[in-house]
């Protein structure tokens, strides 16, 4: 498997594109805005788009999507249900304050729940609902790689916002939580920021702190 990075939109959202290289498939995470780019990255890889997984549904994650499923109609739009709506409402999505009417709406392939698991070639990634910034916000964590994509719940030392469309503190700690008691170590992809670890978070995050 391979991970490639790229900081796209005015508030710089990493997006991840996820090779299996043995079967020359590949998945994008949070496309958030400058497609031409992102499509580029894709096609330079060789592999076939297969999924376009959404951490969860604000704009700034996003604001790719509709042109690279124009790009690459073959790939599904995978997004939690009680997110789904974002990609149609530029409410919900809080788009009309980061981009004002650059959203364009389209309907997710594939909405999922907890525990769901989306295959790309011999990866798995499986989905962890985990709302706090949004309803709907989850992250995608590879098991046998030890890799985990946080979007916008979890940052180096911090953690997401929760007073935008969505947010609950309440859900947030309980998210949190969870992801802190996860067994064993991962490297943590976040939505915005550097990657980090989760014992390096479990250690010094002042957010996870507080479950010692």
């Amino acid at each position: 498997m391979t991970i490639k990075t790229l900081q796209v939109g005015p508030i710089m959202t990493n997006c991840y594109l996820l090779c299996d290289e043995d079967a020359k498939v590949c998945a994008l995470i949070d496309p958030g805005d400058d497609a031409a780019r992102v499509e580029q990255l894709v096609r330079q890889s060789g592999c076939a788009l297969k999924y376009i997984l959404l951490t969860h549904g604000h704009a700034d994650h996003i604001l790719g999507v509709y042109d690279l499923k124009q790009a690459f109609p073959e790939a599904k739009i995978v997004i939690h249900k009680k997110d789904a709506d974002c990609l149609t409402n530029e409410m919900m999505s809080i788009a009309f304050s980061i981009a004002p009417h650059m959203q364009k709406n389209i309907e997710p392939d594939i909405t999922v729940e907890e525990g769901d698991v989306i295959s790309l070639g011999s990866l798995e990634f499986k989905v962890m609902h985990t709302p706090g910034h949004t309803m709907g916000s989850v992250c995608y964590y590879i098991e046998s790689e030890r890799t985990l994509f946080t979007g916008d719940t979890l940052f180096c030392l911090t953690t997401g916002r929760t007073d935008l469309f969505g947010g609950n503190d309440d859900d947030m700690y309980a998210s949190i939580k969870r992801l802190y008691e996860m067994p064993g170590e991962y490297t943590v992809y976040p939505g915005h920021n550097r990657a980090t670890t989760m014992e390096y978070e479990r250690r010094r995050n002042r957010y996870m702190r507080r479950f010692k």
